[in-house]
């Protein structure tokens, strides 16, 4: 949304990225997930097996702790859409440009927040240093894809 943006004024385009965005952003996060936890979970069956050919009791504990990679995909999945659908809705209702862009980098700043809290809550992991990593993070993203596009858009005279 911040690309687009940066070259086009029109909050139709800004929404119809929005919306692509969220759907290719929240499929791409679930099948990067599953793949991940697909992975893991080899890792730990096959250190299981080992560890059965060895005689040890603890491959049995670990059968009921292995990972669920369907559950995390769609965990996944639902995280981004509900991240990505609260700067869509803030721009679906503003329709002033730059008040639009504004709004939506503030939303999306306080989501990255919000997220990088629960995150730390539910990782046990410090609360500032968690949610400062994903709003840097977070501002990273939105100031790159917002300055690449500009670029593009800009000097090479793409129709966006």
């Amino acid at each position: 949304m911040m690309g687009v943006s940066s070259v086009k004024e029109d909050v139709k385009a800004v929404i119809v990225v929005g919306f692509a965005g969220l759907v290719s952003g929240a499929c791409s996060m679930a099948i990067g997930e599953f793949v991940s936890v697909c992975t893991q979970r080899d890792v730990e069956i096959a250190q299981m097996k080992r560890e059965k050919r060895k005689g040890s009791s603890k491959s049995d504990e670990n059968d009921e702790k292995l990972p669920n990679p369907v559950q995390a995909a769609l965990a996944s999945a639902l995280a981004f859409a509900i991240g990505a659908v609260v700067p869509l809705l803030a721009a679906a209702f503003i329709r002033q440009h730059k008040v639009r862009m504004a709004v939506v980098v503030a939303l999306a700043s306080v989501a990255l927040v919000v997220f990088g809290v629960a995150g730390a809550l539910l990782g046990g992991t410090p609360m500032v240093k968690s949610s400062a990593r994903v709003l840097v993070g977070g501002w990273m993203a939105m100031g790159t894809t917002f300055g690449l596009t500009k670029l593009i858009g800009s000097d090479h005279g793409m129709p966006f």
